[in-house]
C-alpha cells in the first residue's frame, strides 16, 4: 500500500489528462495518488475525437489496441437543407505511411477514454479516490501539504492540478486565468438514441443550428443545440425531446447525459508555481471546435511525467521549468486555432467545418526552447525539438521505430560506422530512465542491439547521411543530433534532463 503521508506526487483530476500523467509516472517507479471530486468516473461523450499525437501515445501505454476497438471513424457530414441531405466531408482521410501511422482522428466518447486509461491504472495498481476534492495546500521548499475535503492531509513532494476549467489547484494558487467566457453563447449536449435517423452520417441542421454525430459501436448520438442568448434549457428529458422535435421533426429517447456548453477561451498565466502544476483544462480552455482540448491536455501530461521522474531520480529541478516553456506556447496557438474553428462556425461558414493537418497535433515543436535551443547540430529532415517519426525496421521482436520507442526510456540511434563504434561507451546515469542504445546498419538480419533498416527508409525519413547519433526524448521528441565528438557531444546533450 502507498503511504498516503509520503507519497512524490499528488494528482487532482482523473479525466484523461489526470490518467495519462499518473499512468506514466507509475510506470517509472513514482508513488503516486489520484484523487477525483466527482463521485464516480465522467459518463458523457464530451470531448470526442483523438488526435493522431494522442494515438501515439496510447500505443506508447499499450492501450492504442483498445481505443482503435471501441471508437471509429468520422463520418460524413450530412447537412440537412430542408427536403435535401447534402453529404460534405469535415475529415480527409489519409492512408497510414512508414512515418505517420495513424494519420486520422478517431471518433472516441470521452467517457470510452477515460475507461481505458482507468483500466490501465488499475493494471497498474492504482485505485482512483472518487469523492474525494482538493481543499487547499500549502508549499515548502521539500514538498506540499494538501488538506483534502475529506479532512486528510497529504504529504507530496509535487502536487499537479488536472481539475478540470474551475480547478480548485489553479484558483488556490491565485494564478490569473486570462480570457474570456461568453455567457450569452450556450450549446446544449445530449448523449441520446435518435428515431429513424441514419448512423452513416453526422447529422447538421444549419437554420436549427442543431447537430447529431453517431457514436461509435452503440445506438447513440451526441446531439448539439446552439442556443439563442438568454436562452435557458429545460434539462428535463421530456422537454429537451420536445426541443429537438420542434427543431428537426425526430424523437430523441434514452437520454444518458447532458450539459450545457459556454465557449471558455482561457489560459493560465504560469504552469508552474513552486512544487504545483497545473495540466490540461486547469491551465487552458478551448472551444470544443477541431478537437483540441482533451488531446492537449494528454499532451501536457505526457511532457510533464518524464520530466517528473528525473528530477525525483536525481535530475536538475531546472528541467521542471522547460514543461510551460515547452507547453504554454502549444496552448496558446491551439487556443487561436479553435477559437478561429469556432468563429466560422459561429458565421456558418461550411469551410469551418474542415479539419487538417494543423488538427492532427504532429507538427508541433519543441523548436527554440529551452530543451532544444537554435543553432545546434540537425539532420535533413529533423530539428531538437520535433516529432521522432515512426520508420520501418528491423530488430528481435521489432518491425518499426516506434516499437523500440515504446516505454519510459530514452533511446539513442547510431547511424553510420563511427556513431556505432561510440554507441557503448556513451556515459550514461544508473539512475533514472534508462537508455536504449541502437546502431542502424543497412543489411537484413536481426540481432541484438542493431536495427536492420533494409530499404533505407529510416535513414530517409530521419534524413540521416552519414555519421550521427540521434538522441529521443522519453515523449517521442528528438531531444538533439550529434555529429561529432561522440562522448563529449553526448555528456553535454545529456546535461541537465540526467541526473547527476
Amino acid at each position: 500500500m502507498t503511504d498516503h503521508r509520503d507519497i512524490d506526487v499528488l494528482i487532482a483530476g482523473a479525466g484523461p489528462t489526470g490518467s495519462t500523467l499518473a499512468a506514466d509516472l507509475v510506470r517509472r517507479g513514482v508513488r503516486v495518488r489520484v484523487i477525483n471530486k466527482a463521485p464516480h468516473a465522467f459518463e458523457g461523450s464530451r470531448a470526442k475525437g483523438v488526435q493522431p499525437r494522442t494515438q501515439e501515445v496510447l500505443e506508447d501505454f499499450g492501450v492504442l489496441h483498445e481505443a482503435l476497438a471501441e471508437g471509429g471513424p468520422y463520418p460524413l457530414a450530412g447537412i440537412h437543407l430542408g427536403p435535401m441531405t447534402a453529404p460534405w466531408r469535415m475529415q480527409q482521410r489519409s492512408k497510414p505511411t512508414p512515418d505517420v501511422p495513424y494519420p486520422n482522428i478517431l471518433l472516441l466518447p470521452q467517457h470510452r477514454t477515460d475507461a481505458i486509461l482507468h483500466r490501465l491504472l488499475e493494471r497498474q495498481g492504482v485505485d482512483i479516490e472518487y469523492g474525494v476534492g482538493l481543499e487547499s495546500f500549502e508549499q515548502d521548499a521539500t514538498g506540499v501539504t494538501s488538506t483534502l475535503s475529506t479532512g486528510q492531509q497529504v504529504r507530496s513532494k509535487y502536487l499537479v492540478g488536472a481539475d478540470g476549467g474551475a480547478s480548485t489547484v489553479r484558483i488556490e494558487t491565485g494564478l490569473d486565468f486570462a480570457g474570456e467566457t461568453d455567457d450569452s453563447d450556450k450549446t446544449l449536449i445530449i448523449d441520446c438514441t435518435i428515431d429513424g435517423l441514419s448512423r452513416d452520417r453526422w447529422h447538421m441542421w444549419p437554420r436549427a443550428q442543431a447537430g447529431a454525430c453517431p457514436l461509435p459501436h452503440s445506438d447513440q448520438f451526441q446531439v448539439m443545440v446552439r442556443l439563442t442568448p438568454g436562452d435557458v434549457p429545460d434539462l428535463d428529458h421530456g422537454a429537451l425531446t420536445d426541443r429537438f422535435y420542434s427543431l428537426t421533426g425526430l424523437k430523441l429517447r434514452d437520454i444518458t447525459w447532458t450539459s450545457v456548453f459556454r465557449p471558455n477561451v482561457r489560459l493560465v498565466e504560469h504552469y508552474r508555481l513552486g512544487r504545483v502544476f497545473l495540466a490540461g483544462d486547469a491551465a487552458h480552455v478551448h472551444t470544443p471546435a477541431g478537437a483540441q482540448g482533451l488531446n492537449t491536455g494528454v499532451q501536457d501530461a505526457y511532457n510533464l511525467g518524464w520530466k517528473l521522474g528525473q528530477v525525483l531520480a536525481g535530475a536538475p529541478e531546472s528541467l521542471l521549468d522547460s514543461y510551460e516553456a515547452e507547453r504554454l506556447p502549444i496552448a496558446a496557438a491551439v487556443l487561436g486555432k479553435s477559437s478561429e474553428l469556432y468563429k466560422s462556425l459561429s458565421n456558418h461558414k461550411v469551410g469551418g467545418l474542415k479539419r487538417g493537418d494543423e488538427e492532427r497535433q504532429l507538427r508541433l515543436t519543441y523548436r527554440g526552447g529551452p530543451l532544444a535551443p537554435a543553432g545546434t547540430p540537425a539532420t535533413k529532415t529533423l530539428h531538437a525539438g520535433d516529432r521522432a517519426p515512426d520508420a520501418p525496421c528491423t530488430a528481435p521482436g521489432t518491425s518499426r521505430l516506434f516499437e523500440a520507442l515504446q516505454g519510459p526510456h530514452f533511446t539513442v540511434l547510431a547511424f553510420g560506422p563511427a556513431a556505432a563504434k561510440a554507441l557503448p561507451d556513451l556515459a550514461w546515469p544508473t539512475a533514472g530512465a534508462e537508455l536504449h542504445r541502437h546502431a542502424v546498419r543497412s543489411g537484413r538480419g536481426i540481432d541484438e542491439g542493431y536495427l536492420s533498416d533494409t530499404g533505407g527508409e529510416l535513414a530517409g525519413i530521419y534524413g540521416v547521411e552519414g555519421d550521427a547519433l540521434v538522441l529521443i526524448r522519453p515523449d517521442g521528441y528528438i531531444a538533439s543530433v550529434i555529429t561529432s565528438d561522440w562522448a563529449d557531444s553526448f555528456a553535454t546533450a545529456i546535461e541537465g534532463i540526467t541526473p547527476r
